[in-house]
């Protein structure tokens, strides 16, 4: 993976100043693009620049803030439950603990590895469809259960690095490695990837 590094920052493209504009960030980012909550969450956190001031928001107002986003009805439903978990039972801070993550409305173990790895630096290996997607064409997994993608590809990579290969893998398969028509010619793993369509035919389906 020292090829995606060469081309790839280790960094979320999601704007945010700490983890709670992350997670509420990272939430927004459902079924949309990044630039799309880049461009609300400053209106957003200006607004609301704490957990308090966001679990006590005026869904109508959060409502009319994020529609940019899409599904923003539901989405300002999670921020605002989320927002009022992180008050009642963490002191309106966001916690650096799995176990703890997942207990916020609208956070998954994916997005809660996004927030440990981006947020707080403590390792953690976020599966979205992009790296499910990478990591099958890679040949490192065959299964698209993201729990299970997630236990095998730490195995193969040291805690230090796992943050890092989700986002890289992630701006991979935005940029090149896409899902309709991916473009192997342009890829930097062309010349090893089992899926390159560079690759003559029978390599490719050799297992």
């Amino acid at each position: 993976m020292e090829r995606l590094r060469d081309l790839y920052p280790a960094a979320t493209e999601l704007a945010h100043e700490g983890p709670f504009q992350l997670l509420i960030a990272t939430i927004l980012s459902a079924q949309t693009t990044d630039r799309s909550v880049n461009q609300v969450t400053p209106i957003l956190f200006g607004r609301f620049p704490t957990a308090l001031d966001l679990a006590g928001g005026d869904p109508a107002e959060v409502e009319k803030i994020i529609k940019a986003t899409g599904f923003f009805r539901t989405k300002a439903r999670r921020i605002i439950a989320a927002s009022r978990t992180l008050v009642e039972q963490f002191g309106g801070e966001v916690p650096p603990r799995m176990e703890d993550l997942v207990k916020v409305p609208g956070i998954g173990r994916k997005t809660a590895n996004v927030i440990l790895g981006a947020g707080f630096g403590i390792p953690g290996f976020a599966v979205d469809t992009h790296v499910t997607r990478l990591t099958n064409r890679l040949g490192l997994v065959k299964t698209r259960v993201p729990e299970k993608i997630e236990a095998q590809v730490t195995r193969m990579v040291p805690p230090s690095e796992w943050t890092a290969l989700s986002l890289r893998l992630i701006l991979h398969g935005r940029r090149v490695c896409v899902a309709r028509r991916p473009r192997c010619e342009e890829c930097v793993m062309n010349d090893f990837c089992p899926s390159s369509c560079t690759l003559p035919k029978r390599r490719r389906t050799q297992k």
